[in-house]
């Protein structure tokens, strides 16, 4: 296998070709140590040790480092770990790796999520939140279960008059205008057309639904 590309990427780190392909980033100092010059061969050992200890080990040890302040979702962690340019088979080891010892749980992360944000979100708003997390329909489903095994409720008519009162409406006295104002707004809240229909007075002649 021969280097074909050395380019720096920052004033430590130079991400490498070989044969024209993109094979990894390391930092400038592990190309003096493995003997990696652009135009010649990389000895077959050397790639075996970069890609079977030297990056794991790295990406392994950038996965621990990010748990440490907050959660990630297994979608988040690749990304992060994308960023850093780590092949796609390290980061599948690295990913590997966390969820073995349960660091990593997206059926946990989305449930935790849901008590988090039961009482200020609708469901349709925290589902979504969670798919842009990059957890599946699935899975999302499946923390909703588990969220109401153990007892996990939700009133979006108590969230929606709290937005109400938030916003100073006053159904009895609000206009045309007025409704149809609010009601564009508690749809980009999350609330479905039916459960807007039971805060808002006289609302069904605005929308169809």
């Amino acid at each position: 296998m021969t280097v074909t590309g050395i380019a720096e990427v920052s004033k430590s780190r130079s991400r490498i070709e070989i044969d024209h392909q993109f094979a990894f980033v390391l930092y400038k100092g592990e190309l003096r140590q493995y003997h990696l010059r652009e135009g010649e061969e990389l000895q077959e050992s050397d790639y075996r040790t970069i890609m079977e200890e030297v990056l794991p080990k790295r990406a392994k040890l950038r996965c621990m480092n990010l748990l440490k302040s907050r959660e990630y979702t297994t979608e988040q962690l690749k990304t992060k770990l994308r960023q850093g340019q780590y092949p796609e088979e390290i980061i599948t080891q690295a990913i590997d790796y966390v969820a073995s010892f349960h660091y990593i749980d997206d059926l946990r992360y989305a449930t935790d999520y849901i008590t988090v944000h039961e009482s200020t979100r609708s469901r349709s708003r925290i589902e979504q939140d969670l798919y842009r997390k990059g957890l599946s329909q699935a899975t999302i489903a499946q923390a909703f279960t588990e969220w109401q095994s153990q007892g996990g409720i939700q009133d979006e008519q108590s969230m929606i008059q709290a937005l109400l009162t938030k916003k100073h409406y006053n159904p009895d006295t609000a206009d045309y205008k007025a409704r149809q104002k609010m009601y564009a707004y508690l749809l980009r809240k999350g609330h479905t057309p039916t459960q807007i229909r039971q805060a808002l007075k006289n609302i069904d002649f605005i929308y169809d639904g």
